[in-house]
């Protein structure tokens, strides 16, 4: 789908639609001289841990409503009102927020940044019949979780996926009897990002093991020492907290980043300097690498991001994908639409988004999108290659 650009007129009028109301959600549709308006709520973190990944989606989400309205915040004569909670990373909140704005007639839902939170919406969904847009939340559990949840950004399968390419690449195309050490903290990201690799790189015939190190640990060389001495072809890696910059420094010390192929996924700006001097030696899978692409939205969300004094990020094509979503279930179901047609419009939707095209499956509601092989060539990555979509596809599921 293609829009032509917007006008400075144009981007006023969406960004008075986007602007957060201190009042409760009211009805999908109104009707004051035949105008009528479907309200969307965007549930997600601008407080809390991942605050930042919050805002990322809320800046994308306002481009991409300004890019498939042409700037109108309006479709086929249905203004899209948005209204912003944030749910600080809470799941008990999130549901809140969720159970508030379905009993009080809105329609569509859209976020979180947490996945602890987006698979305690998705059955809120579910009982009151309403549209989910999940976001950026990466948590295989959201796919097929039920008829009225679907996402708009990447799952963790999709991240291993990359890897299990990578891999495949580095070793001529043959990975059977290849080994792979996940390296992550003892704590349950750790423990799903283990359990993903086992099921997807396990399946080539590649020996998966894994060190966990504990969350507290700060000497991370025995760590290191470990990883080494399994003798793998790829390490991959899965680590979050204040010592990753320790743990990167201690691999490249004790000679990991030398003997094996270096798998981690590509993190938000603010996140680049972590890397250190181990950078050039770290092979990087990433959801989205800023400036990779030149899509007719990624052009137009680096120019409306630009008016704004705005930076794309990591998590940006989420926010753009799920606005480009909810403008299709309008534009089908209408104001007056029930949620059914809605999920009918969304079911196989194929569209082009920031990263390129993008489906939504119809049996899962699985978002099928491209994936990047990125490096550090300078402070800033750079895409080595862009894997097809369906390369990386998560393996099909029925909803039900």
């Amino acid at each position: 789908m293609r829009r032509p650009a917007f006008t400075s007129l144009a981007a006023a009028a969406v960004a008075a639609a986007l602007a957060t109301s201190c009042s409760s959600p009211g009805t999908g549709a109104s009707g004051g001289d035949g105008d009528k308006e479907v309200e969307v709520a965007l549930i997600t973190s601008t407080s809390g841990p991942l605050a930042s990944y919050g805002e990322q989606y809320l800046q994308g989400f306002e481009a991409g409503l300004d890019h498939a309205t042409d700037g109108t915040g309006e479709v086929d004569g249905v203004t899209i009102k948005v209204r912003k909670y944030d749910d600080a990373g809470d799941p008990a909140k999130g549901v809140s927020l969720a159970k508030k704005s379905a009993g009080q007639g809105v329609r569509i839902i859209a976020g979180t940044a947490a996945s602890g939170v987006a698979t305690q919406i998705a059955p809120v969904a579910a009982q009151n019949k309403v549209l989910y847009i999940s976001g950026p939340a990466a948590t295989d559990a959201l796919t097929a979780a039920n008829k009225y949840t679907f996402r708009s950004g990447r799952q963790t399968f999709q991240d291993v996926a990359t890897a299990q390419q990578i891999l495949k690449k580095a070793e001529g195309g043959d990975v059977k009897d290849k080994k792979v050490v996940v390296l992550a903290q003892d704590n349950a990201f750790g423990q799903a990002n283990v359990a993903a690799v086992e099921s997807v790189l396990g399946e080539d015939g590649t020996t998966v093991t894994s060190v966990l190190a504990p969350p507290s640990a700060t000497d991370l060389t025995p760590t290191a020492t470990k990883v080494k001495a399994a003798e793998p072809d790829m390490v991959f890696v899965a680590w979050a907290g204040d010592t990753a910059q320790s743990m990167w420094t201690t691999l490249d010390q004790q000679g990991v980043l030398d003997a094996s192929t270096v798998v981690t996924g590509l993190d938000i700006r603010a996140g680049y300097p972590v890397f250190g001097k181990a950078r050039d030696k770290i092979t990087l899978l990433a959801h989205y690498v800023p400036g990779a692409t030149d899509t007719p939205e990624a052009r137009a969300v680096e120019k409306y991001f630009a008016k704004k004094g705005w930076k794309t990020d990591l998590f940006t094509p989420d926010g753009f994908n799920a606005a480009q979503m909810v403008v299709q279930a309008v534009r089908e179901a209408g104001a007056d639409g029930d949620t059914d047609a809605m999920v009918e419009a969304l079911e196989g939707f194929t569209f082009s988004g920031v990263k390129g095209e993008n489906t939504v499956r119809a049996s899962d509601h699985a978002l099928i999108q491209p994936m990047f092989q990125a490096e550090f060539t300078s402070d800033t990555p750079s895409v080595a290659s862009t894997l097809d979509a369906q390369g990386v596809a998560p393996v099909e599921k029925r909803i039900g």
